[in-house]
Order: C-alpha cells, then sequence, then structure tokens
C-alpha cells in the first residue's frame, strides 16, 4: 500500500498536522479535494481499485439523470423481482411493495437515502434496452461502465447497478470525479444532502426513508453525499461539506471510522477543529444501515 500523501503543507493545517492524519486516518484508501478545481488535498493509496460496494448507486443515479429526455414524473411500478433480489441478496432496502407506483424522482430518493437495493434495480430495469429484465439491466450497466470511460475514470469497473459485487470497484482518485461530477446536477445534490423523506406512492402509502450518511447534521455545513458497506469492501463513504461558498468533496474506501475520518479531512481543508466536538447523528431503531 503506498503511503498517505498531504498535499498540503503542515504549517497550513490549522486542527490536524499531516502526521496526526496520517496516523489516523483508518482507510486503505482516500482522496479529497477541491471541488471548484479537483486540486488534491490529501490522499491515500489513490490510484488502489478496491470494491466500492453502495457507493456504486452514484453512478446509478448519474445515467439515470442523464438520460435524454428525461422525465423525473415518471411512473415506475415496483416488481416482485425487485423485492426478490432484496431478500436474495440480504440487501439494503427501500422496502418498496409489489405494485405500488412510484415516480424516478421517488426511487432516486429510495435508492440514495436508505440504499434501497430494490430501487436500484427499478431504475436499472426502467432505463436499460431490452425485451427482458436481464437484459435491461445488463444494458443499464454497459451504460455506467461507458458514462466512467467518459469521465477518465480508467480504473472503476462496473459489474452491478447497486455495488453487491466484489466486481465493483474503483480508486479513490476515480470515484471522487463521479462525486464531483454527479455534484454538478442539482437533483442529486437536492437529494443527498437530506437527512430523511417521506413519500407517498400513487395509492397513498407512505414511505419514510432515512439517510444513512450519518456525517449530514452532524459535521458543519455537510451536504452528502454516500455510504456503502459490504464485507470484500468495508464501510465505505464519498462526503462532500460547504462552509463560505468553498465545497469539498471526499472519498473513504474500507475505513471503520469513515464518518471520523471525513470530519478529520474536512477539518484539514477548512482549517477548523469541528471533529473533535462532532457528535454522530444516530439513525432511528428501524432505519437501513450501509
Amino acid at each position: 500500500m503506498s503511503a498517505a500523501r498531504p498535499a498540503v503543507s503542515a504549517s497550513a493545517l490549522k486542527a490536524k498536522t499531516s502526521a496526526a492524519l496520517s496516523q489516523e486516518i483508518t482507510a486503505q484508501g482516500a482522496f479529497v479535494a477541491d471541488d471548484a478545481n479537483g486540486k488534491a488535498l490529501w490522499t491515500k493509496a489513490a490510484d488502489t481499485p478496491r470494491p466500492q460496494a453502495s457507493t456504486t448507486k452514484i453512478m446509478t443515479a448519474v445515467v439515470v439523470l442523464e438520460t435524454p429526455g428525461l422525465d423525473l414524473d415518471r411512473q415506475v411500478s415496483v416488481k416482485q423481482e425487485y423485492r426478490d433480489h432484496v431478500t436474495d441478496n440480504d440487501a439494503s432496502t427501500a422496502d418498496l411493495k409489489t405494485g405500488d407506483t412510484l415516480t424516478v424522482l421517488q426511487l432516486l430518493h429510495a435508492m440514495l437515502l436508505p440504499s434501497g437495493c430494490d430501487a436500484a434495480f427499478a431504475l436499472a430495469d426502467t432505463f436499460g434496452t431490452g425485451d427482458t429484465i436481464d437484459a435491461r439491466t445488463k444494458s443499464f450497466i454497459t451504460a455506467m461502465n461507458a458514462k466512467a470511460a467518459s469521465l477518465g475514470m480508467t480504473k472503476t469497473t462496473y459489474a452491478t447497478f447497486d455495488g453487491l459485487s466484489p466486481d465493483d470497484k474503483t480508486t479513490p482518485r476515480d470515484l471522487t470525479k463521479l462525486a464531483r461530477h454527479a455534484m454538478a446536477n442539482t437533483t442529486i445534490t437536492d437529494i443527498v444532502k437530506k437527512q430523511s423523506t417521506e413519500q407517498s406512492a400513487t395509492n397513498g402509502r407512505t414511505y419514510t426513508w432515512i439517510n444513512t450518511n450519518q456525517l449530514l447534521g452532524s459535521y458543519p455545513g455537510a451536504i452528502g453525499i454516500k455510504t456503502g458497506t459490504s464485507t470484500p469492501a468495508g464501510p465505505c463513504l464519498v462526503f462532500a461539506a460547504t462552509r463560505e461558498g468553498r465545497t469539498v468533496i471526499g472519498v473513504l474506501l474500507n475505513d471503520p471510522n469513515r464518518f471520523v475520518s471525513a470530519a478529520n479531512l474536512l477539518d484539514m481543508a477548512f482549517q477548523s477543529d469541528a471533529a473533535s466536538t462532532m457528535k454522530l447523528r444516530q439513525l432511528p431503531e428501524g432505519a437501513q444501515s450501509d
């Protein structure tokens, strides 16, 4: 593994020295960048591909939202196959009910907040092409890989639409590129900053979805972006925060202390000491964890 490399001088760090960060950041891979210009502020094993778990869903959202002629109010009926996918894989879920009808915008909330693999399946099935579910989801994954290539994510591979495969791999540098691109989309930025949302299906059923990102409501200025956890990937986090008009975006892959690490790295970038007093927002009982 390559050593951590601070991209700012130790004298510029108000809250943390570079040596302290090298010891404290427990991620296997990390990348922190200034969103305005993409300049690296701190990296660790930035170009080593690793499983990315549900951070894959950022690309799923991007592909959906960049579909020509997109109608966010398009209605999608929930199929039993989406629920079976969650059950068969013991995956995170938005608990979509078979037969309910929700809009594309609602499904994006269901995918990005509670990290619903059922919602990701619904979107891939809806926006893929082909005569069968299998054909449509495969074509959607092909589009995900094509988008990665167009963004210069040269070491990223998508095998699924939801990150359940260990073959869904990326690097911290690549995932930061994607995060910066994604956060330029106002629909994504509006969704991922929400701590929770209530949405109603056309039959009146109300869904309450809690954001799995505990940095929201805990670290000053946090605005997203996405969690991810699996056995091969470990805990992952794509994070962002804005202070005084400046946005910093970062990635942590396989970090058991991902929220604390993110706060420390943001403190470095903003020259603050908020991490030392941060109390993580606790998820309510029954909420998804990811």
